[in-house]
């Protein structure tokens, strides 16, 4: 037994020695017998993604008017569809009007009074003017006729004033629009009774063509670009549908700059574009933005006051000439980016990159890669530094750039 152990132990060592290097060997065989990683891969190029300003809007009316009961009586009639559109001057309610006829047969009566009462004392001071020529009567009896006259003239302007409020009051019972625009819902119906402690509201018409847009801007995109607020005080409504014509007349590609785009509630683009006519005073230190107002035209009635949108406009030439790259090639590390080069050998270089602003699923890169370099789309979580890939042109890239919005 001695004998046999003596034998088979440097069999046993010589067996643990070969097996780690049979190990060795299979793994690396493995390892050599593994094809290079499939991977999508695009050549970067240069070219034009435009750039946006975005900021959530609030849609007014160009004019607002509210429509008020100047006067107490019972609302007699509604004289126009709720919701419609109406004419400056068009009637849109009357009130009873009995009483008013009432006050101004009174006030009428009054002022025939105080011309009978005036004739009479002009007649009298006639008359004390002959007796004081003659010596008949004192000098303080033609001061008192001539004060009783310029009294009875005083009552009779008086009188005529308080004609004048009968008739203005009567005016008031047919209650006109001031404006051409859509009246909204009425407020009070038929029979109730109205301007009983103060002027109630009836409903308000807004002339909506062209619509204000309000909308905040960031400090820094105001300072950057001051040459899109010049001469606010001649962009009047005359200025602004003169720029409006000049939109609606321009094709595809022409330069637009200073006008701005509307994106709806359900994310389509309004089809005619607007632009800045006010810019408020002050920035607002808690929101670091300044108020803007726009207009748009609005002859659909598409708009209406109370909606809310996005406003959009181009960030000047920032966005030409550039290379972006789509944004799931973006590697992300610490907060540091890098981007999959692939090189002439088909090897893999991990590159960091500077970026820019985003659009449209791209980014741009301002620094870190070429025009003309094969950057990894597809896979990159298949790749590290150094590593030999299979590449293939990618088949699922970004958007067009120019087909959605863009921001910082």
């Amino acid at each position: 037994m001695h004998l046999l152990n003596r034998i088979l132990a440097p069999l046993t060592v010589l067996m643990a020695v070969m097996l780690p290097s049979c190990d060795k060997k299979s793994a690396a065989s493995d390892q050599a017998a593994q094809p290079p990683a499939s991977v999508g891969v695009i050549t970067l190029s240069k070219h034009d993604m435009p750039l946006y300003i975005e900021a959530v809007a609030s849609l007014d009316g160009y004019d607002n008017a509210d429509i008020r009961a100047r006067v107490r009586g019972y609302l007699r009639s509604q004289t126009y569809k709720d919701g419609a559109v109406v004419k400056e001057g068009q009637t849109l309610f009357t009130i009873d009007a009995s009483e008013y006829n009432v006050a101004i047969a009174a006030a009428r009566a009054n002022v025939s009074r105080a011309d009978t009462a005036q004739s009479r004392t002009k007649i009298e001071l006639d008359r004390d003017v002959g007796l004081f020529t003659g010596g008949n009567l004192s000098q303080q009896d033609l001061d008192n006729a001539k004060a009783a006259l310029a009294d009875a003239h005083g009552q009779v302007q008086a009188a005529q004033a308080a004609l004048d409020q009968a008739n203005l009051n009567l005016s008031y019972t047919n209650i006109h629009s001031p404006i051409t625009g859509v009246a909204g819902v009425a407020q009070v119906r038929v029979g109730n009774l109205v301007g009983q402690d103060q002027p109630t509201l009836l409903t308000t018409v807004s002339q909506t063509d062209p619509i204000r847009v309000n909308f905040p801007l960031s400090e820094i995109d105001y300072v950057k670009y001051p040459e899109r607020f010049k001469d606010l005080e001649h962009r009047d409504l005359k200025w602004a549908k003169a720029q409006f014509a000049m939109l609606e007349s321009s094709k595809p590609g022409d330069a637009t700059g200073g006008s701005i785009e509307l994106i709806l509630a359900d994310g389509s683009r309004y089809p005619h574009r607007g632009v800045i006519v006010t810019v408020n005073r002050n920035i607002d230190s808690t929101t670091g933005t300044i108020q803007m107002q726009a207009l748009f035209p609005n002859a659909e009635g598409l708009l209406r006051p109370g909606q809310f949108a996005r406003i959009r406009m181009e960030r000047g030439e920032e966005g030409r000439h550039v290379i972006a790259v789509p944004e799931k090639a973006l590697i992300s590390v610490q907060g540091t980016y890098s981007l999959a080069i692939v090189g002439a050998d088909n090897k893999v270089a991990l590159k960091h990159v500077e970026l820019g602003p985003s659009s449209a699923g791209s980014r741009i890169v301002l620094s870190g890669a070429a025009e003309g370099e094969r950057i990894v789309v597809d896979g990159t979580q298949r790749v590290t530094d150094g590593a030999v890939v299979a590449p293939h042109p990618a088949t699922d890239t970004a958007p067009s750039p120019s087909s959605s919005t863009a921001h910082n």
